[in-house]
């Protein structure tokens, strides 16, 4: 009996076709090595092109993200600080009533401007504090 497998036997191209110098252990030739350098450069000049594109588009829109939240920032605290500027007014009238009756209008008046002052003079003082700091750290002089 002869036993044969059909799927088992060598087709005329496989005897045909050359073997792979790699496969065998030798080393490709020049000219194949320089074709696959000059193909992996190309793949990673590309790649890094592709990066940079994607990365100038996300950092494009982190901007403009960012330039958004800013101006509402800015709204919000421009907003906030003119409230606060008429609830101060509102407060230093509201103290002027109440004084009133107590040493005049005049005096009611001459009470709360010098708080007013006194408060302005003690802000201005804590800046021009900060700012001989900043001046003495930045500055070319030895720090404080």
């Amino acid at each position: 009996m002869h036993e044969s497998d059909p799927g088992a036997a060598p087709t005329p191209q496989e005897h045909a076709a050359e073997p792979d110098p790699e496969a065998l252990g030798q080393a490709a030739s020049p000219e194949a090595e320089a074709g696959g350098l000059r193909a992996d450069l190309a793949a990673l000049v590309d790649d890094a092109r592709t990066y940079a594109e994607a990365e100038i588009a996300f950092q494009k829109t982190r901007a403009a993200l960012a330039g958004k939240a800013v101006g509402r920032a800015l709204t919000a605290l421009v907003l906030a600080l003119l409230m606060l500027n008429l609830a101060l007014i509102a407060l230093a009238v509201g103290v002027m009533i109440a004084l009133a009756p107590l040493v005049t209008i005049w005096g009611a008046i001459a009470i709360v401007v010098g708080v007013l002052l006194l408060g302005v003079g003690g802000l201005l003082w804590a800046a021009l504090r900060d700012g001989r700091l900043l001046a003495a750290l930045f500055g070319p002089g030895e720090a404080p």
